[in-house]
């Protein structure tokens, strides 16, 4: 017999080799039809995977990510058995569940795949669904998994498995197809009730742009049709509000080849944006007693060798510039920069908090194949500060930091978020992260003790923190539940060593000072993109940048239309007048197209009486109005922000 110990805390006693499956088959049917994974020991297993000795369990369904992620991978499984049955030599890569999906690279040789094939696959994945073939685990040596492909001459799967030992390489196999993969699976392929392939891309081999281009198939799968009509309802939506589109029907931004992938160039309505969104952060850091600073967008080599950022990031800088003997490096990131101001001067104790904030420009070679509109770009200017601090200051900082991301969370109507403490991988210490395991475990309980204390929800995911200390990635949902990482906020135990910063302490000595990098509004290119499909366009007012269209129904009260903007740019509002000799309608169409919160229609009634009929985005009529109380309404609408 074995002991199953269950998450509240309850042990009862099986006999060994049961299942998962089975044993929520013992507590309830319904329960075993939902259970599509497992949780053993605190690594996620196949239901029907065989339980041999005394561990904890966790059962998951669709609701739990890990439940999600199998479902997700378990059909790019099926769709390539599908695949294989179209396309017979086809060899593959990689098949991994992602956010919202799957996807599966593969190499079809010289045929490609069209659209329409798409549905065919989708079909035949609907056949193979109601054979309902169980999702077989086979432990294998890697002597043998060699001598399968190789036969199969599948030098993708061969090159997979060299850098695997015996004792690790598993083959799944499902009905007429099998591959090299840890798994886990869910039990039979008739779980999966709607499946929906969506997109053929290219995808270089290892996202290597000398490699070989592979064709990658996306889909995605629900336990239920109406789940997946709901989330292509969502798809549709999100589609409509894609910031590239919007960014270019809008007039935000443009990409060109010749200045550079990954490089935006920022027109006028985006440069409005970043003024506003840079304009919020100075009010914003000023009254939390930030001082602001300027730094460079080069430095030697030496600067980013003291850092530390050269071994473990040099990967993406680009490459070195080198003069007079000395090699200069694009800027990365803006601490190292910052960490020379600190010690620029002598600090004290009293001289402690000290808040240093920029808005730095930063450069990142991003590979080729993860560049994405304003979300992955090679230029990105960064809402960047640094905080130095005591031990004790430490609390009330890194508190302050989280209240400023929720403040901004209020300001631009963000409802869903979430925080992912992100700690390190002991056994990466040296490789990894910086080799100094007490101060690890110190200022990972540190960053913990502020969230619970601050009933801050957050979750918390091993090996993903910077390699200086532990970080909060802020996770943020659009208004169409669209996630996004928005920014960081990083401890930093290593680079004061490094840096030899000190401060004289009350009792006269030197000690090292405790840093928190932070950026609540993440980069200007991200925030905006993330900005554009959250508000679809339809920006709020104070950030808008045609906050007012002035719209003559003739040319006769175009002199009247000009006062009126006169009146409005003297007030500071950005205001434009329509003077094209179109019909009032078109104006008005337009006008919404282009997404600019008001709109003053103006003719004969509203010149005599010297006032404005307004119209609101998405809202239309609002009614006539003077002037005067048009800006006040309106000025009072940009001065606090309002989203609505």
């Amino acid at each position: 017999m074995i002991n199953i110990t269950f998450p509240d805390g309850s042990v009862r006693q099986f006999e060994k080799g049961i299942t998962s499956l089975a044993i929520a088959k013992s507590i309830s049917e319904g329960l075993a039809k939902k259970i599509l994974v497992a949780e053993v020991g605190g690594k996620i297993w196949d239901a029907t995977r065989p339980l041999q000795e005394d561990a904890s369990l966790k059962l998951l369904t669709w609701n739990d990510a890990e439940g999600k992620s199998t479902f997700w991978h378990s059909t790019a499984h099926l769709m390539a058995e599908a695949v294989e049955s179209f396309f017979p030599n086809v060899k593959f890569w990689v098949g991994p569940a992602v956010d919202n999906g799957f996807y599966y690279d593969m190499d079809l040789g010289d045929r490609k795949m069209t659209e329409d094939e798409l549905q065919s696959l989708e079909k035949k994945m609907n056949e193979l669904v109601k054979l309902n073939s169980s999702f077989i685990r086979k432990e294998i040596s890697k002597e043998q998994a060699i001598i399968f492909f190789a036969e199969k001459g599948d030098e993708y799967k061969l090159d997979l498995l060299q850098n695997l030992s015996d004792g690790e390489i598993t083959f799944y196999s499902q009905g007429n197809f099998t591959d090299l993969c840890r798994g886990p699976h869910l039990p039979s392929t008739g779980i999966i009730k709607a499946i929906k392939l969506t997109t053929i891309a290219g995808a270089y081999w290892k996202g290597d742009e000398k490699n070989k281009q592979l064709t990658r198939v996306y889909g995605v799968s629900f336990p239920s049709q109406k789940e997946l009509d709901e989330h292509l309802l969502m798809l549709e939506e999100a589609k409509k509000r894609d910031h590239r589109k919007l960014g270019k029907e809008l007039g935000i931004f443009t990409m060109d080849d010749e200045v550079g992938p990954g490089l935006a160039l920022w027109m006028p309505n985006g440069t409005i944006l970043i003024d506003e969104l840079e304009n919020l952060a100075k009010q914003t850091e000023k009254e939390a007693g930030y001082k602001r600073v300027v730094t460079p967008h080069i430095a030697k080599e030496s600067l980013y060798l003291t850092s530390g950022h050269l071994p473990y990031y040099q990967d993406s800088m680009y490459p070195p510039m080198e003069l007079e003997g000395q090699k200069y490096y694009l800027k990365a990131m803006n601490c190292p920069h910052h960490h020379k101001i600190f010690s620029a001067e002598p600090k004290s104790y009293k001289d402690l908090p000290l808040r240093l904030a920029e808005y730095g420009t930063c450069y990142r070679y991003e590979q080729s194949g993860e560049l994405f509109g304003l979300m992955r770009v090679r230029c990105l200017h960064m809402n960047d500060a640094h905080i130095y601090c005591t031990k004790d200051q430490f609390y009330d900082e890194f508190r302050a930091v989280n209240e400023m991301y929720l403040k901004y969370f209020k300001i631009f109507g963000i409802e869903k978020f979430v925080m992912r403490l992100s700690l390190h991988d002991s056994a990466k210490l040296g490789k990894k992260y910086v080799n100094e395991a007490a101060l690890w475990q110190e200022t990972e309980t540190l960053v913990r003790d502020v969230l619970i204390k601050t009933n801050t929800p957050f979750v918390e995911v091993q090996d993903e923190a910077a390699f200086y200390g532990p970080k909060i990635d802020v996770q943020i949902w659009s208004t169409i539940g669209k996630e996004f990482t928005l920014a960081t906020n990083q401890v930093d135990f290593a680079q004061g060593l490094r840096f030899n910063l000190q401060f004289t302490n009350s009792e006269n000595k030197p000690e090292t000072p405790l840093i928190i990098h932070r950026a609540p509004l993440g980069t200007h290119e991200r925030f905006i993109g993330f900005l554009l499909e959250h508000y679809a366009g339809k920006f709020p007012t104070w950030l808008a940048p045609v906050q007012v269209k002035v719209l003559p129904i003739s040319d006769k009260f175009l002199d009247y239309s000009n006062y009126v903007t006169s009146l409005l740019k003297k007030a500071d509002i950005r205001a434009e007048v329509d003077d094209r000799s179109e019909k009032i309608g078109k104006k008005i169409r337009d006008t919404e197209i282009m997404k600019v919160p008001y709109m003053l229609v103006i003719g004969e009634k509203e010149v005599n009486e010297k006032q404005v009929a307004v119209r609101r985005q998405g809202k239309g009529d609002m009614g006539v109005k003077s002037v005067e109380d048009f800006l006040k309404e309106i000025l009072d609408e940009i001065k606090n922000r309002k989203t609505d």
